[in-house]
C-alpha cells in the first residue's frame, strides 16, 4: 500500500523546517550563525557602508521571502518577510530589475515568462494575501528597457479557471 502526500503539504513541511531552523535565532546573530541555521542565501547585496542584505525565499510553494539585513559588524539588524502588500506597493513603473530584486528577492524561476508579442517579461512571487488566500504577485517588465511596466496581483482562485477547492494559507511567522 502506498501513501501519497499532496504537494501543498510538502511545501508546508519545507516551510516548517525552515522556520524551525530559525527558531531561537539570537537578536544580534552573526552572519555565521545565520548561515549555519538558514543556509546559503539565494541572493545578497552589499551596500557602500558595509551593510549586507541577504534573501532567503521559501518558494516555489512557500509564501515568504525572508530578507535579512546585517550591519557593518555582520550582526543581524533586521529580519522580515517582504512578500506583502507594503513591499509590493514599493514597486513602481520605471524601476530596474535589480531594484525589484532588492525589494522582493528572487521570483519563482519556473514562473518567469517572456511574452514575445508584447515584448514583456513577467516575474511572479507566491504569497499569502490579507484574506488568508494564496495569491500571486506579478511584475511586468518592458522587454526592451528591462524596467517595470506594471504590476498585477491575483488570488490563485482568480487565476485558475477550473479550481476544485479553495485553499487557505496563514501568514508566515517571523522566525
Amino acid at each position: 500500500m502506498r501513501f501519497l502526500i499532496p504537494f501543498p503539504r510538502l511545501s508546508l513541511i519545507g516551510l516548517t523546517l525552515l522556520l524551525s531552523a530559525c527558531a531561537g535565532l539570537p537578536d544580534r546573530a552573526t552572519e555565521g550563525e545565520l548561515q549555519q541555521r538558514l543556509g546559503t542565501p539565494a541572493m545578497h547585496w552589499e551596500a557602500a557602508d558595509g551593510r549586507l542584505q541577504l534573501a532567503y525565499p521559501t518558494g516555489p510553494m512557500g509564501f515568504a521571502t525572508w530578507m535579512v539585513w546585517l550591519g557593518p559588524d555582520r550582526r543581524l539588524e533586521k529580519l522580515e518577510n517582504v512578500l506583502d502588500t507594503a513591499h509590493f506597493a514599493r514597486i513602481q513603473p520605471g524601476q530596474s530589475q535589480a531594484e525589484v530584486l532588492s525589494i522582493l528577492g528572487p521570483p519563482i524561476p519556473s514562473r518567469t515568462v517572456y511574452y514575445e508579442a508584447r515584448d514583456e517579461l513577467v516575474w511572479e512571487w507566491r504569497y499569502c494575501d490579507d484574506w488568508a488566500e494564496p495569491a500571486r504577485f506579478h511584475v511586468l517588465f518592458d522587454g526592451r528597457t528591462k524596467t517595470v511596466r506594471s504590476t498585477l496581483s491575483l488570488t490563485e482562485s482568480q487565476s485558475q479557471l477550473f479550481i476544485q477547492f479553495r485553499e487557505y494559507c496563514s501568514r508566515p511567522r517571523r522566525p
